[in-house]
């Protein structure tokens, strides 16, 4: 499985949206380097406020850019970096991945997948009404996130828009991913 890189961002304040970059550095354990997020220990503020000490299972969040065309059907305009992800991506089905997928990205980096981006109200804040369309749920009655999937990163490396991913399975059998 494979896809491609088509947008890096990064912001070094606490804030909703991440500026589009040139490329971004990742730094193993810790995230992409300059960013608020990045860190062994959880930078997230309300999981700080729950526990400080928590591993950082959320050092780099990738979200699909199909994401953005389905939205716009129903009347909202994303573009990459205005959720707060570090690394946008096409051809690639992130929801789709196991739990501790390698994926190889570049030259050198090496995210592994910990799992679903839990999305909170600032969507809403970002768009009126943009949270319903990003947690969903299905037939059953199951919740549905599809805010993208985060990570942390095994090996660094400079990531810029275009390069290629690779998506490594883990071993089975696969954990479905959850929230993070």
């Amino acid at each position: 499985m494979s896809g491609r890189v088509t947008a890096v961002s990064s912001n070094g304040e606490y804030s909703f949206t991440k500026p589009n970059r040139d490329s971004i550095t990742l730094l193993a354990g810790l995230g992409v380097e300059g960013d608020v997020h990045a860190g062994v220990t959880v930078k997230h503020r309300s999981r700080v406020a729950q526990d400080p000490t928590q591993p950082n299972l959320r050092q780099v969040h990738l979200m699909h850019e199909e994401l953005f065309a389905e939205v716009a059907a129903d009347g909202f305009e994303v573009a990459p970096g205005e959720l707060g992800e570090n690394i946008t991506t096409a051809g690639i089905d992130l929801l789709g991945l196991p739990a501790g997928t390698l994926l190889r990205i570049g030259e050198s980096a090496v995210l592994e997948v910990t799992g679903l981006r839990n999305p909170c109200l600032q969507i809403d804040t970002f768009q009126d009404g943009l949270l319903k369309r990003v947690v969903g749920r299905d037939e059953a009655g199951n919740v549905v996130r599809k805010a993208g999937i985060m990570s942390v990163v095994r090996e660094g490396g400079v990531v810029r828009p275009g390069d290629r991913i690779e998506a490594e399975l883990p071993a089975g059998p696969h954990r479905a991913l959850e929230r993070v």
